[in-house]
């Protein structure tokens, strides 16, 4: 019996390939998988050959933890079935739904410390939104939104909606979201934005920019979000942020350079630029904060706000290609794309 598994040969080229079914150690399982979700932001990256040369694939995910290169397995949320338990562990294993962080491949097997049982009235699909949705989480314990502020976001794909949903349930003056697709603007106005604009539009960025005196709705944001991995798009939440605002730079730009204008409005406005990454937890929060605290935190978040509801595209995992093309050629198209696996 063989697996298939998704390879990323070259830029802009993948297949899909057939390997021997692995063997479970003696504190490990073996994994069916059900669904996995691509991660548009990281994996375009990937896909399109944008990953800085020398860098960890990613240093936390034991799948990933080796140096960057082609071909590579990628991807990094898998929800599967245990279809074997090694000899060392409890039969109990067998049979249970779990998350785990890892490539796309329809089986695998991973140590018992690896893998999460999906908890109670999260089913197969919203599972799959863990990692963005810890993301999401980690924006806001980042930027601290507070009652009253005006807030923007700039990019409303997957994690910019999830984090445009968290926000929504803060008493905020004003959401407001960027995205230059229009159907996304549609989808940010559902999950909670008082007003969702284009930011190739220049009147969009008026909006914000034009009202002034801290009693006005409309006005200079206190805290931005640039979530949209376009790094032009890091000057214009400057230029959207007020006197001693907040920019949350959660984009990955990979090996694209952000051209960024510090002379103005920055250099006189006291404007913080805040670093965030969902890999690590905040120093100051250490004390309190573990990563089980926030996985925890983030199993609630996705109860409340269902995600499953953001797939927009299911595909086979021999699909890959149409599903990676699509993504890069036509986003507006996309929101969610999952990959399934034969039963």
């Amino acid at each position: 019996m063989k697996r298939t598994v998704l390879l990323f040969k070259k830029p802009y080229a993948v297949a899909v390939n057939e390997e021997s079914i692995p063997v479970p150690g003696t504190r490990e399982v073996l994994i069916k998988a059900l669904f996995s979700a691509i991660s548009a932001g990281s994996e375009l990256l990937v896909y399109r050959g944008q990953v800085p040369s020398g860098l960890p694939t990613d240093m936390t995910i034991k799948a990933l933890a080796k140096p960057f290169g082609y071909p590579l397995k990628y991807g990094y949320a898998s929800v599967g079935e245990v279809v074997r338990v090694g000899s060392g562990l409890d039969q109990k294993w067998q049979g249970r739904h779990v998350f785990c962080f890892h490539p796309h491949e329809s089986h695998y097997t991973a140590d018992i410390n690896d893998i999460m049982v999906l908890p109670e009235a999260v089913d197969l699909k919203e599972a799959l939104f863990l990692p963005n949705m810890e993301t999401a989480v980690n924006f806001l314990m980042d930027g601290r939104p507070a009652i009253g502020e005006r807030v923007s976001v700039f990019g409303q794909g997957i994690v910019g909606l999830l984090t445009t949903a968290l926000l929504a349930q803060f008493p905020l003056q004003q959401l407001v979201t960027f995205d230059r697709h229009a159907a996304r603007r549609r989808v940010s106005l559902d999950v909670g934005a008082d007003i969702a604009l284009d930011p190739e539009n220049p009147a969009s960025m008026d909006v914000l920019t034009d009202a002034e005196g801290p009693d006005e709705a409309a006005g200079p944001a206190d805290l931005v979000y640039e979530l949209s991995g376009n790094p032009q798009a890091l000057n214009q939440a400057i230029q959207v942020v007020g006197f001693s605002g907040r920019v949350v730079l959660g984009s990955w730009y990979g090996s694209q350079q952000a051209q960024l204008d510090l002379g103005g409005r920055f250099h006189r406005n006291r404007i913080q630029l805040i670093s965030s990454q969902v890999s690590t937890l905040p120093p100051e929060l250490l004390g309190r904060w573990t990563q089980k605290r926030r996985i925890d935190m983030t199993w609630e978040m996705i109860r409340k706000c269902k995600p499953a509801q953001l797939v927009s595209h299911e595909f086979p995992l021999t699909g890959a290609k149409e599903a990676y093309e699509l993504l890069d050629k036509n986003p507006a198209e996309a929101l969610q794309v999952i990959f399934t696996y034969d039963s």
